[in-house]
């Protein structure tokens, strides 16, 4: 089979069966075009003649160009996927990937907000306007939830439960999960849709989405990010500011806490908990400084 076919058809496996995301899809189909191009190059033009020093020269070729562990584990993770779809579907009769390392990664610790920004970043929108209103609502929603964004821009309103204090979203994978409310942010969200969405709706038959944008079209990420970086600035915080973000404080400062990783696990829709054990090397960097500071033989 060609390869640029047998790739097609992979990212095709990864919309249809796996439920692969649009943004993640996009991202193997651009690390795969990467190993295609090197292929083609090479004048190997058919998936089943990849063999394993192709694939270590497309390795050394990400080293080579500076680019980062994480970056190549990354594109790395694109490259095995496919092989390995392709040796069970009985495409190629061996996976050229197997015995080849994957790029060793340190692990970042994710950035955080003090709970200082957080309450200025909370109080930046105001509610003055049906855009404050939002914003507002849908900040104290991502804090309260530790929500990732598509998960917040893709909340319908069937999935908002304000007398229970819960939310139904839908994670990585069509996995849906429940999440509780905290009661600002129910206060918050109630504010918007008594006084916010019902300007931004313009007369549009019913959408069912939550959070809308000023023409009453669901909210986008870009618009929300233009948003959030101007909030940002107003709440004083000059470095660089994501939901993301908030996630990260989220999960931190529930363990801060005194929140159990596994409580936290399941908040974060995370499917495995050593993704959420990097969580606790930031607490345990906040009881060092906290030792540090108050420990009179620290």
């Amino acid at each position: 089979m060609l390869l640029d076919e047998a790739i097609e058809r992979y990212l095709e496996h990864l919309g249809v069966e796996r439920n692969a995301s649009p943004h993640t899809i996009a991202a193997y189909a651009g690390d795969l075009a990467l190993l295609a191009g090197l292929a083609h190059a090479r004048g190997v033009e058919h998936i089943e003649d990849v063999g394993p020093e192709l694939l270590l020269e497309r390795l050394r070729d990400e080293a080579r160009a500076g680019h980062g562990t994480r970056t190549q584990a990354r594109r790395w993770v694109a490259v095995r996927g496919l092989f390995r779809w392709a040796r069970k579907q009985g495409i190629v009769a061996a996976d050229p990937t197997e015995g080849i390392a994957m790029p060793r990664t340190g692990r970042k610790l994710p950035e955080l907000l003090s709970r200082g920004e957080v309450e200025a970043l909370l109080a930046a929108p105001g509610t003055d306007t049906p855009l404050g209103l939002r914003d507002t609502a849908l900040l104290e929603f991502l804090y309260s939830t530790g929500c990732r964004i598509s998960e917040a821009l893709g909340l319908e309103l069937r999935a908002l439960d304000l007398e229970r204090n819960v939310a139904r979203v839908r994670g990585k994978g069509d996995k849906e999960r429940f999440v509780p409310l905290g009661e600002p942010a129910v206060a918050a969200l109630r504010a918007y849709l008594e006084r916010g969405r019902p300007a931004l709706v313009r007369g549009r038959s019913h959408p069912s989405a939550v959070f809308l944008g000023a023409r009453g079209w669901p909210l986008g990420r870009t618009g929300f990010f233009r948003r959030l970086r101007e909030h940002a600035l107003r709440a004083g915080i000059t470095r660089p500011v994501s939901p993301h973000k908030l996630r990260h404080s989220f999960a931190t400062h529930l363990l801060e806490g005194g929140a159990d990783l596994r409580t936290v696990q399941t908040l974060l829709g995370h499917a495995d908990i050593s993704t959420t054990e990097i969580y606790t090397h930031v607490t345990q960097d906040h009881v060092r400084h906290a030792y540090d500071r108050h420990h009179p033989r620290a």
